[in-house]
Protein backbone atom coordinates (compact mmCIF):
# COMPACT_ATOMS: atom_id res chain seq x y z
CA UNK A 1 0.00 0.00 0.00
CA UNK A 2 0.95 3.64 -0.34
CA UNK A 3 2.14 5.48 1.99
CA UNK A 4 1.13 9.26 2.11
CA UNK A 5 3.12 11.57 4.03
CA UNK A 6 -0.67 14.82 5.34
CA UNK A 7 1.21 18.20 6.62
CA UNK A 8 -1.72 19.98 7.09
CA UNK A 9 -1.98 21.71 10.70
CA UNK A 10 -5.81 21.96 11.05
CA UNK A 11 -5.88 18.29 13.01
CA UNK A 12 -9.62 17.97 12.19
CA UNK A 13 -9.26 18.41 8.35
CA UNK A 14 -5.93 16.31 8.91
CA UNK A 15 -7.77 13.37 10.85
CA UNK A 16 -10.59 13.55 8.20
CA UNK A 17 -7.78 13.25 5.13
CA UNK A 18 -6.20 10.30 7.22
CA UNK A 19 -10.00 8.42 7.62
CA UNK A 20 -10.57 8.67 3.97
CA UNK A 21 -6.73 8.04 3.22
CA UNK A 22 -6.99 4.88 4.83
CA UNK A 23 -10.43 4.01 3.58
CA UNK A 24 -9.02 4.03 -0.36
CA UNK A 25 -6.66 1.60 0.75
CA UNK A 26 -3.39 3.95 1.47
CA UNK A 27 -1.17 4.47 4.35
CA UNK A 28 -1.78 7.99 6.12
CA UNK A 29 0.56 9.81 8.14
CA UNK A 30 -0.20 13.17 9.82
CA UNK A 31 2.08 15.93 10.42
CA UNK A 32 1.17 19.28 12.14
CA UNK A 33 4.18 20.93 11.33
CA UNK A 34 7.33 21.41 8.95
CA UNK A 35 9.56 20.13 11.87
CA UNK A 36 7.62 16.85 12.76
CA UNK A 37 7.35 16.80 8.18
CA UNK A 38 11.36 16.25 8.06
CA UNK A 39 11.93 14.09 10.87
CA UNK A 40 8.85 12.00 9.03
CA UNK A 41 10.58 12.64 6.07
CA UNK A 42 13.91 11.48 6.39
CA UNK A 43 13.45 8.61 8.60
CA UNK A 44 10.52 6.93 6.17
CA UNK A 45 9.93 6.16 2.65
CA UNK A 46 7.07 7.83 1.03
CA UNK A 47 4.94 7.76 -2.21
CA UNK A 48 2.89 10.91 -2.14
CA UNK A 49 2.84 13.95 0.05
CA UNK A 50 0.21 16.63 0.42
CA UNK A 51 1.06 19.78 1.70
CA UNK A 52 -0.63 22.68 2.80
CA UNK A 53 1.12 26.15 2.36
CA UNK A 54 0.49 28.16 5.10
CA UNK A 55 1.93 26.21 8.37
CA UNK A 56 3.13 27.49 12.05
CA UNK A 57 6.56 26.87 11.38
CA UNK A 58 7.32 27.65 7.70
CA UNK A 59 6.20 27.98 4.10
CA UNK A 60 4.50 25.33 1.89
CA UNK A 61 6.17 26.25 -1.14
CA UNK A 62 9.97 26.86 0.54
CA UNK A 63 9.54 23.29 1.73
CA UNK A 64 7.87 21.55 -1.41
CA UNK A 65 11.48 23.06 -2.94
CA UNK A 66 13.66 21.41 -0.19
CA UNK A 67 12.00 18.63 -0.69
CA UNK A 68 12.71 18.18 -4.67
CA UNK A 69 15.88 19.12 -4.24
CA UNK A 70 16.50 15.44 -1.92
CA UNK A 71 13.75 13.10 -3.88
CA UNK A 72 11.45 13.29 -6.27
CA UNK A 73 8.91 11.93 -4.43
CA UNK A 74 5.67 13.28 -5.54
CA UNK A 75 4.07 16.39 -3.85
CA UNK A 76 0.30 17.97 -4.40
CA UNK A 77 -0.50 21.31 -2.63
CA UNK A 78 -3.56 21.52 -0.60
CA UNK A 79 -4.32 25.07 0.14
CA UNK A 80 -6.99 27.80 0.41
CA UNK A 81 -4.78 29.75 -1.66
CA UNK A 82 -6.45 29.96 -4.80
CA UNK A 83 -5.04 32.55 -6.92
CA UNK A 84 -3.49 31.71 -10.17
CA UNK A 85 -0.31 33.35 -9.13
CA UNK A 86 -0.12 30.80 -6.08
CA UNK A 87 -0.74 28.13 -8.06
CA UNK A 88 2.52 28.66 -10.42
CA UNK A 89 3.87 29.41 -7.77
CA UNK A 90 3.31 25.65 -6.20
CA UNK A 91 4.30 24.46 -9.69
CA UNK A 92 7.66 26.24 -10.19
CA UNK A 93 8.27 24.67 -6.40
CA UNK A 94 7.85 20.87 -7.84
CA UNK A 95 4.54 20.29 -7.28
CA UNK A 96 2.94 17.70 -9.44
CA UNK A 97 -0.62 18.72 -8.80
CA UNK A 98 -2.35 21.87 -6.82
CA UNK A 99 -6.18 21.20 -5.46
CA UNK A 100 -7.66 24.14 -3.57
CA UNK A 101 -9.92 24.40 -0.45
CA UNK A 102 -12.49 23.96 -0.16
CA UNK A 103 -12.74 20.25 -1.62
CA UNK A 104 -14.47 17.47 -2.72
CA UNK A 105 -13.11 14.14 -0.62
CA UNK A 106 -13.70 12.02 -3.96
CA UNK A 107 -12.03 14.46 -6.22
CA UNK A 108 -8.95 14.42 -3.81
CA UNK A 109 -8.92 10.98 -3.62
CA UNK A 110 -8.93 10.76 -7.87
CA UNK A 111 -5.72 13.15 -8.32
CA UNK A 112 -3.99 11.33 -5.88
CA UNK A 113 -4.37 8.26 -7.61
CA UNK A 114 -3.85 9.97 -10.78
CA UNK A 115 -0.77 11.34 -9.64
CA UNK A 116 0.70 7.95 -8.00
CA UNK A 117 -0.36 6.47 -11.45
CA UNK A 118 1.60 8.69 -13.47
CA UNK A 119 4.81 8.68 -11.16
CA UNK A 120 4.76 4.88 -10.81
CA UNK A 121 4.78 4.49 -14.59
CA UNK A 122 7.87 6.46 -14.75
CA UNK A 123 9.61 5.25 -12.16
CA UNK A 124 9.02 1.98 -13.65
CA UNK A 125 10.90 2.56 -16.69
CA UNK A 126 14.11 3.17 -14.29
CA UNK A 127 13.38 1.02 -10.88
CA UNK A 128 13.54 -2.31 -9.90
CA UNK A 129 11.80 -3.41 -7.07
CA UNK A 130 11.33 -6.63 -5.07
CA UNK A 131 11.24 -7.48 -1.63
CA UNK A 132 12.65 -4.78 0.91
CA UNK A 133 15.18 -3.92 -2.41
CA UNK A 134 14.78 -0.89 -5.13
CA UNK A 135 17.42 -0.18 -7.57
CA UNK A 136 17.33 2.88 -9.09
CA UNK A 137 18.75 2.47 -12.65
CA UNK A 138 19.36 5.96 -13.79
CA UNK A 139 21.45 6.28 -10.72
CA UNK A 140 23.17 2.86 -9.79
CA UNK A 141 21.95 2.98 -6.50
CA UNK A 142 20.33 0.10 -4.08
CA UNK A 143 18.33 0.81 -1.52
CA UNK A 144 17.17 -2.02 1.61
CA UNK A 145 14.27 -0.55 3.09
CA UNK A 146 14.94 2.77 3.49
CA UNK A 147 18.41 3.03 4.08
CA UNK A 148 20.99 2.98 0.86
CA UNK A 149 23.21 -0.05 0.47
CA UNK A 150 26.52 -0.03 -0.39
CA UNK A 151 27.39 -2.72 -3.63
CA UNK A 152 30.64 -3.03 -5.57
CA UNK A 153 30.08 -2.36 -9.29
CA UNK A 154 30.58 -6.19 -9.82
CA UNK A 155 27.65 -6.73 -7.38
CA UNK A 156 25.27 -4.28 -8.67
CA UNK A 157 25.65 -5.94 -12.03
CA UNK A 158 25.02 -9.12 -10.11
CA UNK A 159 21.89 -8.06 -8.92
CA UNK A 160 20.40 -6.10 -11.64
CA UNK A 161 20.82 -9.28 -13.42
CA UNK A 162 19.07 -11.23 -10.67
CA UNK A 163 16.14 -8.82 -10.67
CA UNK A 164 15.67 -8.82 -14.79
CA UNK A 165 15.80 -12.69 -14.65
CA UNK A 166 13.53 -13.17 -11.95
CA UNK A 167 12.65 -16.74 -11.28
CA UNK A 168 14.89 -18.19 -14.22
CA UNK A 169 18.09 -20.47 -13.53
CA UNK A 170 21.05 -18.43 -14.92
CA UNK A 171 23.90 -20.54 -15.54
CA UNK A 172 27.42 -19.38 -14.59
CA UNK A 173 28.47 -19.14 -18.16
CA UNK A 174 25.56 -16.98 -18.33
CA UNK A 175 26.14 -14.61 -15.55
CA UNK A 176 30.21 -14.45 -16.50
CA UNK A 177 29.10 -13.35 -20.00
CA UNK A 178 26.72 -10.61 -18.56
CA UNK A 179 29.81 -9.52 -15.86
CA UNK A 180 32.10 -9.55 -18.84
CA UNK A 181 31.63 -5.94 -20.19
CA UNK A 182 32.67 -4.37 -23.51
CA UNK A 183 36.02 -2.82 -21.52
CA UNK A 184 36.72 -6.11 -20.97
CA UNK A 185 36.53 -6.74 -17.28
CA UNK A 186 37.00 -10.14 -16.88
CA UNK A 187 35.07 -11.94 -13.74
CA UNK A 188 36.46 -15.64 -13.12
CA UNK A 189 33.95 -18.40 -11.84
CA UNK A 190 35.72 -18.16 -8.66
CA UNK A 191 35.72 -14.41 -8.60
CA UNK A 192 31.96 -15.20 -9.59
CA UNK A 193 31.25 -17.02 -6.39
CA UNK A 194 32.92 -14.55 -3.93
CA UNK A 195 30.53 -11.98 -5.36
CA UNK A 196 27.69 -14.01 -5.42
CA UNK A 197 28.43 -15.06 -1.50
CA UNK A 198 29.14 -11.04 -0.74
CA UNK A 199 25.93 -9.90 -2.38
CA UNK A 200 23.83 -12.66 -0.68
CA UNK A 201 25.18 -11.49 2.58
CA UNK A 202 24.22 -7.97 2.21
CA UNK A 203 21.17 -8.39 0.53
CA UNK A 204 19.24 -11.38 2.33
CA UNK A 205 18.13 -10.78 5.90
CA UNK A 206 15.31 -12.91 8.68
CA UNK A 207 12.55 -12.22 5.97
CA UNK A 208 14.37 -12.90 2.56
CA UNK A 209 16.36 -15.06 1.09
CA UNK A 210 16.73 -13.77 -2.45
CA UNK A 211 19.26 -15.92 -4.54
CA UNK A 212 19.29 -19.68 -4.48
CA UNK A 213 22.29 -21.87 -5.46
CA UNK A 214 21.40 -24.58 -8.11
CA UNK A 215 24.46 -26.84 -7.92
CA UNK A 216 26.02 -27.74 -10.67
CA UNK A 217 24.47 -24.81 -12.92
CA UNK A 218 24.02 -21.75 -11.74
CA UNK A 219 21.63 -19.22 -9.23
CA UNK A 220 18.58 -18.21 -9.37
CA UNK A 221 16.57 -15.08 -7.99
CA UNK A 222 13.55 -16.38 -6.02
CA UNK A 223 12.77 -13.06 -4.97
CA UNK A 224 10.42 -12.92 -1.80
CA UNK A 225 9.04 -16.04 -2.10
CA UNK A 226 11.28 -18.32 -0.45
CA UNK A 227 12.44 -17.15 3.41
CA UNK A 228 15.66 -17.92 5.15
CA UNK A 229 15.94 -21.97 5.85
CA UNK A 230 14.37 -22.56 2.75
CA UNK A 231 16.81 -23.05 -0.03
CA UNK A 232 19.95 -20.53 0.50
CA UNK A 233 22.49 -22.98 -0.33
Amino acid sequence: MERILIIEDDEMLNAGLCYNMQAAGYIPVPAYDLKTARDLLHSQRWDLILLDVNLPDGNGYAFAGQIRRDSDVPVIFLTAQDMDEDMVKGFEAGADDYITKPFNIKVVLQRIRAVLNRCGKAKAAEELVCGNLRVNLSEMTVQKGNSPLALTPTEYKLLKTFLQNPGQVLTREIILEKLWDSEGNFVDEHTLTINVSRLRSKISDAQYTYIKTVYGVGYQWIGDREQIGGGNE
